[in-house]
């Protein structure tokens, strides 16, 4: 089969999926299952976690740099005419080897992912690049959507961290257990669906076992869609990207909240506790100050509906029309017409008109008449 050759200009633009009610109700409940299978089956699925991670990081990272590799001067060459299922569309060869260099990070951090002193540099990468091409794709059209999801969330956070230890044998919460990797697993693995930053330990045993602090990937994507919402509507707006910054400075503080009650309770924190509040709270008081929540709830500010003129000229500039002047009842098309002048139609009603009236010149005489000077009539006088 022959395909269709692509010489043209690449398409560079991801389509987004905007999330409806639904897809948030599925979502919850499919997060709930996951995390309850893995809880029971975690030495099984935690390797199937880990390819899901490769893959998706690999895309998110080829989809970061895939802008600033089109800029690049050398190797726009392409790929030769083929019959290949990808290389049909002849991407061009610096492409070809992005999309080489991302696989390979990728497979490093996959044989070294346990190596402590440096593998969690590479997980973070990887990481933060699948997190920015989750935000890019995924997209919450209205406030409505982002209150909904992150007060779900906000409760499915805080039940698997302090209610579940009240249900489980070992007195353990399922999602610290699961963030962190059971203490009886014969494979020693832990999720890569984290962001790891290591603890500053002066202890010589810190070398050998390397303690880190750990944060979610869902807890930076599920304040992340709002925070990414609250730009969107900055630019329909025309604003200061004044909800863009309130957002992601409630967004900080609260991060900063969660690892203080961290440090201080000892003992794993549930980071949507904090974050949620914070960035609904302070989106929230930017819109009602600047009197727009009605329009930041409904997202309504995405579509705005430009007034059209029902008149469409069908050539020449639109006329100029007085107020004061009468509309004419003639199709369009057809002239008028010609109608005679006022002076004409006084004159032929009333020749000794045109003698008596203030207002008679002699231009309102018809052709063949002598022009005669006529009678200069005074104010208040008469002729």
């Amino acid at each position: 089969m022959k395909h269709k050759r692509d010489d043209g200009p690449e398409k560079h633009e991801d389509e987004a999926v905007d999330v409806t009610p639904v897809m948030i109700c599925v979502f919850v409940v499919m997060c709930c299952f996951m995390l309850v299978l893995l809880y029971f089956f975690y030495d099984r699925l935690v390797y199937v976690i880990i390819g899901i991670f490769c893959l998706a990081s690999s895309t998110g990272l080829y989809s970061c740099l895939a802008p600033c590799v089109r800029k690049l001067p050398f190797c726009t060459c392409r790929v030769p005419d083929n019959n290949l299922p990808y290389f049909h569309k002849r991407p061009q060869a610096r492409m070809l080897l992005l999309a080489f260099f991302c696989v390979t990070v990728t497979v490093v951090w996959g044989v070294f992912r346990n190596e402590d002193q440096w593998a969690w540099v590479l997980q973070d990468v990887l990481g933060i690049a699948f997190c920015l091409y989750m935000l890019k794709t995924i997209r919450l059209p209205t406030f409505k959507a982002c209150t909904m999801l992150l007060l779900v969330l906000f409760f499915y956070d805080v039940f698997f961290v302090f209610i579940t230890p009240f249900l489980t044998k070992s007195g353990n919460s399922i999602m610290v257990e699961v963030a962190t990797g059971p203490s009886n697993s014969s494979t020693q693995e832990k999720l890569p669906m984290v962001l790891k930053v290591p603890r500053l330990n002066t202890s010589p045993l810190a070398l050998c076992d390397r303690p880190f602090s750990l944060l979610g990937f869902g807890d930076i994507l599920v304040p992340g869609l709002l925070v990414a919402y609250c730009h969107r509507f900055d630019i329909q707006v025309q604003s200061s990207r004044i909800y863009f910054m309130a957002c992601t400075i409630a967004y900080g503080l609260g991060l900063l909240v969660t690892f203080v009650a961290l440090v201080l309770m000892q003992r794993g924190q549930p980071a949507l506790l904090y974050l949620v509040p914070c960035t609904l709270i302070s989106s929230c008081t930017v819109a009602l100050w600047r009197q727009e929540l009605g329009v930041f709830w409904t997202g309504s500010g995405f579509a705005k509906d430009v007034p059209q003129s029902s008149w469409t000229p069908m050539e020449g500039p639109v006329p100029r029309r007085d107020s004061d002047a009468p509309i004419s009842q003639h199709p369009p098309g057809e002239e008028p017409a010609k109608r005679p002048l006022p002076t004409e139609e006084a004159g032929a009603a009333d020749p000794a008109a045109n003698h008596c009236s203030p207002m008679a010149s002699a231009s309102s005489l018809t052709d063949g008449d002598q022009v005669q000077p006529s009678p200069v009539v005074q104010p208040g006088t008469s002729a």
